[in-house]
């Protein structure tokens, strides 16, 4: 099991950029499929991206496609959310999340297929 803590949250106005960084800690986090959730007051959490354990293969929601990147740099064990074009309904707390599985290659976007979360960082986008 891994131990994640995000950062980088905090408000921003429509339009703006964030960069959201995902410190993991534990030997095996470079095995790992990461991934971003989001929660919006009352809300469920819903996918944002996933990235598989090689950074080969990375996968999004809908509604950040072509707006939000994933990416991964195991020499640090961190794994991060460039934010661009921000909207007001980007407004949650994002949480980072390690999969159960280990070398996975696929995409996973299930809460269930994940094991390990961080405490999640604010983001709030003004209008």
């Amino acid at each position: 099991q891994v131990q994640l803590v995000e950062s980088g949250g905090g408000l921003v106005q429509a339009g703006g950029s964030l960069r959201l960084s995902c410190a993991g800690s534990g030997r095996t986090f470079g095995t790992h499929a990461m991934a971003w959730f989001r929660q919006a007051p009352g809300k469920e959490r819903e996918f944002v991206a996933t990235i598989n354990w090689t950074g080969g293969r990375t996968y999004y929601a809908d509604s950040v496609k072509g707006r939000f990147t994933i990416s991964r740099d195991d020499a640090k064990n961190m794994v991060y959310l460039q934010m661009n074009s921000l909207k007001p309904e980007d407004t949650a707390v994002y949480y980072c999340a390690a999969s159960v599985r280990l070398y996975y290659s696929g995409s996973l976007w299930s809460d269930g297929d994940f094991g390990s979360w961080g405490q999640g960082t604010q983001v709030t986008v003004s209008s």
